[in-house]
């Protein structure tokens, strides 16, 4: 009698996280944690902005937008690049690209949680 092999697991298709990895997801997840943050993720994802614009689409100061464009900046999540005098701030990263649009999908207008689409 030979003896089968295990049926694939989760495991086996993906590690479990490590402990630098689970502290790096909660460091992103906590910076998201802000209305305002991933209301600029949003925007960024659609296309490049300089600082001036997007304070506009959010309403709030140049200076506060300023500050939330260094951390996300800082953390990776985000680029700038230079235009003449601006600089336009972008999210080129295709994961992060990806887990701001899913976090949108899921959650409908209204704030509650959207229904799967039909299979």
């Amino acid at each position: 009698m030979s003896i089968s092999p295990a049926p694939s697991s989760p495991e086996s298709e993906h590690p479990p996280p490590t402990p630098a990895q689970l502290r790096s997801a909660a460091e992103t997840f906590s910076l998201l944690a802000s209305p305002v943050r991933l209301q600029l993720m949003w925007l960024i994802t659609h296309d490049s902005y300089d600082v001036s614009t997007l304070a506009t689409h959010v309403g709030i100061s140049i200076a506060t937008v300023s500050q939330h464009l260094g951390k996300l900046r800082l953390a990776g999540l985000i680029t700038a690049r230079r235009d003449g005098r601006r600089m336009l701030y972008a999210v080129e990263d295709p994961h992060v690209i990806t887990l701001i649009r899913q976090i949108f999908d899921h959650i409908a207008p209204d704030g509650s949680l959207a229904p799967d689409p039909p299979a």
